[in-house]
């Protein structure tokens, strides 16, 4: 795995695979803009990957075909939720970028459907190796996604 995000930079869509509570990986294609080196995708309120970003915000990046075949590396990352001008900075490039589908349909069907749009950060993180949310940890403790282990034995 590269430390940065400049494998995906050339692709338009990356293949997004975020974690379920129990770290089930589950991978989502995303169209995906640049502003410099800050990478960006938007979701929406309801969507599971919304869900489990809420949970667990690493996530791994791959750049990707549309409909999801990894075409490169595997990077670790985190996604960040952003608000306000940051959003409005993700929003245009993605519009950008994406000019029929991210400036024009995607807004109209969040609007149609009357979701709320959640824009993202991408931040590339180091190469720690993954563990399970609740390896090694004693029964009943708490996992860093506030999740409890389901082993746990009533005391």
């Amino acid at each position: 795995m590269s430390s940065t995000l400049d494998a995906p930079k050339k692709a338009k869509t990356i293949l997004l695979t975020t974690y379920k509570r129990d770290g089930a990986p589950v991978a989502t294609p995303v169209s995906i803009a640049f502003d410099g080196d800050r990478a960006f995708f938007r979701s929406y309120d309801k969507a599971w990957k919304t869900k489990r970003l809420r949970n667990n915000p690493s996530v791994d990046v791959a750049p990707a075909t549309l409909r999801g075949k990894p075409t490169g590396p595997t990077v670790h990352a985190r996604a960040t939720l952003l608000a306000g001008g940051q959003a409005e900075l993700a929003r245009n490039g993605l519009a950008r970028r994406h000019r029929a589908l991210q400036a024009i349909l995607v807004p109209l069907a969040h609007r149609l459907m009357r979701y709320r749009t959640m824009h993202y950060e991408l931040q590339a993180e180091d190469q720690r190796p993954r563990s399970l949310p609740d390896a090694g940890r004693p029964s009943g403790a708490r996992s860093p996604n506030g999740g409890t282990n389901a082993n746990r034995v009533p005391e």
